[in-house]
C-alpha cells in the first residue's frame, strides 16, 4: 500500500486533541475546524488549523472540508498577523512523509513573519505552556 492509500490513524496526536484526550491552546472552534497553537513554534504566534473530519492530508480530504478549512485559515491568519504585528505570514501544508508531513492529520501552519527575523527550528523544543496560552489569547482577541 502506498502512503497516499494508507488508512487514517485514529491515534495520531491531532485526533487525540480533537477527542479531548490531550490538551491544546485553542484559538478558534466551529463544528468543522479548530485552530490551536503549535507546541513547537517556529515563530511567536505559530498556529495550526485542522479539520475535525478525519483526513490524512489534502490528498484524501473531502473538497467541502478543504473549502471550509481554507476559509478558517484566512480568518485565523488575519488575526495572527494583527496580533503579532507581523510583516507577513507563512502559510504551509505538507502532504506525506516525503514532503515533510509528520502528523498524518490534515493541518495548515500559520506562521507570523517579521522582516529580518529567522524562524526557529520547528522540531526543536516545546514552548512554555503559559507563553502558548498568552499567544492564543492574543490571537483570539483579534478574531
Amino acid at each position: 500500500m502506498s502512503e497516499t492509500e494508507a488508512a487514517y490513524d485514529e491515534n495520531n496526536i491531532f485526533a487525540k486533541i480533537l477527542r479531548g484526550e490531550i490538551p491544546s491552546n485553542k484559538i478558534y472552534e466551529d463544528d468543522q475546524c479548530i485552530a490551536i497553537m503549535d507546541v513547537m513554534p517556529s515563530a511567536d504566534g505559530h498556529c495550526l488549523v485542522l479539520p475535525k473530519k478525519p483526513s490524512r492530508n489534502l490528498l484524501d480530504a473531502d473538497p467541502a472540508t478543504l473549502s471550509h478549512l481554507i476559509k478558517v485559515t484566512q480568518t485565523v491568519a488575519k488575526a495572527a498577523k494583527k496580533a503579532f504585528d507581523a510583516d507577513g505570514l507563512r502559510i504551509s501544508q505538507f502532504n506525506e512523509v516525503a514532503a515533510g508531513q509528520t502528523v498524518m492529520h490534515l493541518h495548515i501552519h500559520i506562521i507570523p513573519m517579521k522582516e529580518g527575523v529567522s524562524l526557529r527550528r520547528h522540531a526543536g523544543e516545546m514552548a512554555d505552556p503559559e507563553l502558548l496560552k498568552t499567544h492564543a489569547e492574543k490571537i483570539k482577541s483579534q478574531l
